[in-house]
């Protein structure tokens, strides 16, 4: 599997699976393990996986780790995300859910420790902000819209912009709701 910077957009684009998962590590990441494998539904998949992953490595990682751990997922996931659209052969791939773990684990970080119901509450607002792309998750969405020809390091962050909008929306929203329910 090729990563050469020439492969266009217009190359016919393909569907991954289990392996073009295994032929390259960007695919492994930018794919969220396999999750965006699923036939149905690849991006609540992906935020699910991401909620898990996040509850099994919060046992190990401090804040300052999951810090860490965030800063380096951003430039290393536009990385596996620009790799693995190039070499899907479009711009944007369905498939490709790192924008969603990356988004989901920033939501979960500023949220913990926090009860399952507010968890479910921010994997529900998430996931509705992400698909249905209102107001300025839909501006994100539309500012790095691929220009056709090459597909880059703009399209790769192009694909994170928009979850990385729609977290910072979900964090918005439980914050006014949570101080609109206390008394003043």
């Amino acid at each position: 599997m090729s990563t050469d910077l020439s492969t266009t957009a217009a190359d016919a684009p393909r569907r991954a699976d289990w392996r073009f998962l295994c032929s390259h590590p960007a695919h492994w990441l930018a794919l969220g393990a396999g999750s965006g494998l699923s036939p149905v539904a690849p991006g609540t998949v992906g935020t699910l996986w991401a909620w898990l992953a996040f509850i099994v490595f919060d046992l190990w990682l401090t804040e300052r780790q999951w810090a860490w751990v965030l800063a380096a997922a951003l430039p290393v996931g536009c990385w596996a995300c620009t790799v693995t659209a190039r070499n899907l052969g479009t711009s944007d791939p369905g498939q490709v859910v790192w924008d969603e773990v990356i988004a989901f684990w920033l939501v979960l970080w500023v949220l913990m420790p926090a009860g399952f119901g507010m968890q479910l509450a921010a994997f529900v607002l998430f996931r509705w902000l992400d698909a249905a792309k209102p107001g300025p998750v839909g501006w994100a969405d539309r500012l790095i819209q691929p220009r056709g020809g090459r597909i880059g390091w703009r399209e790769g962050w192009g694909i994170l912009i928009d979850d990385l909008v729609a977290a910072g929306c979900t964090l918005l929203m439980l914050a006014l709701f949570v101080a609109l329910r206390r008394p003043l």
